[in-house]
């Protein structure tokens, strides 16, 4: 038997982000004699060593915002110049993808995949522009398409979208399936005893919208006293956040946990999972968080592709605060059981076990 194909991901970095996340689980559920993965990166990440210990490689290159526009495709072209064994190149930068790809294309790296994790960019307008900018290169440079929703498609493919294949973002069911050991375990460790636990696991920064969250929350505690709200993550919002609670007068109210590696634990322990983002790809978390068998309130402008069908999930406009208080109280007024969704989430092709197949396979036909 010959070698394995090995495949290049291109990230920021490898921290516990949605697109990560899936890249780790996928990576752990592949074939590894068939299919290695080894990752360029601008940034030390969490999952480096584990990387490593599982036979990947990861480069290090900076980033625009150490090198410039001009440094930053030049650290590119150089890149691939000198590591032109890679026949695949996976790129997970969104619009910046059409930077990596013109480079690898320079370079006639052969199979130039895109892959859209998200609907909308981040930053400010000069920032926004610039990633059009980049994203213009996508269409030209890219030889296959990739997305995590058909709504992700739209956004990074406009007019191509019939060319794009969609990767589900799968997990491991087993871990995520509801348990009421570890849930009295959690609820004991985090010092909760009878509170009605809202949670949301996600980076603090402005798609995620924080600030409406806490907002919500304030009015949920005049209804239910004893809700308790549990941020996991971290990001360059926080401090902000952090800030908010305090002028809101919920220091004893809202728990920072900080960015953990035991999320499948973490969500036994709620209540409910609320999620008011602006602009998602398709949510890992809220596959996690459904896995776990957990209520979901979620903005409507979250695609209705990472509703699994098991009832767990009600959209709610980011309009008004009034109708997200409500479902949080009709969840705190009503006992619901905790479903096992393993079964549900493998029908709908999310257990990672599906998810690596079609993804070795893809790889080695193209």
């Amino acid at each position: 038997m010959g070698d394995p194909i090995r495949v290049l991901h291109v990230v920021v970095n490898m921290n516990r982000g949605g697109a990560e996340t899936l890249l780790m689980n996928l990576y752990r559920n592949v074939d590894r004699s068939t299919v290695q993965f080894d990752f360029l990166t601008c940034k030390e990440g969490v999952f480096d060593d584990e990387i490593r210990s599982m036979g990947g490689k990861v480069y290090q290159i900076p980033y625009i915002t150490e090198k410039g526009h001009f440094g930053y495709i030049k650290e590119l072209e150089q890149f691939f110049s000198k590591h032109s064994q890679y026949k695949i190149v996976h790129s997970h930068m969104d619009k910046m993808s059409g930077f990596v790809l013109r480079a690898a294309n320079k370079n006639k790296i052969p199979v130039r995949i895109a892959h859209s994790h998200n609907t909308s960019s981040e930053g400010s307008l000069p920032a926004k522009m610039y990633k059009w900018y980049a994203g213009k290169h996508i269409l030209q440079n890219a030889t296959h398409f990739l997305a995590c929703s058909e709504a992700a498609a739209k956004w990074l493919y406009q007019g191509k979208t019939k060319d794009v294949k969609i990767l589900q973002n799968g997990i491991e069911c087993e871990k995520f399936m509801f348990s009421k050991e570890v849930r009295k375990e959690i609820r004991t460790e985090l010092e909760f005893d009878d509170e009605f636990i809202i949670g949301h696991v996600g980076r603090f920064n402005h798609q995620k919208n924080h600030v409406f969250l806490l907002d919500v929350f304030a009015d949920v505690c005049r209804e239910i006293p004893n809700a308790k709200l549990v941020l996991v993550g971290d990001g360059p919002l926080r401090e902000e956040i952090e800030a908010k609670v305090k002028t809101l007068h919920l220091e004893e109210k809202v728990h920072f946990l900080g960015v953990r590696s035991d999320i499948n634990r973490l969500l036994q322990g709620f209540d409910a999972f609320v999620f008011p983002s602006l602009h998602e790809g398709l949510p890992v978390t809220l596959i996690e968080a459904q896995g776990a068998g957990l209520p979901c309130i979620v903005s409507d402008q979250i695609t209705n592709e990472v509703d699994m069908g098991m009832n767990l999930v009600q959209y709610c406009s980011l309009d008004g605060r009034k109708r997200w208080v409500e479902q949080i109280k009709n969840l705190a007024t009503h006992s619901f059981p905790r479903i096992k969704s393993s079964q549900s989430l493998s029908e709908k092709g999310y257990d990672i076990k599906n998810t690596a197949i079609w993804t070795q396979v893809f790889y080695s036909a193209i």
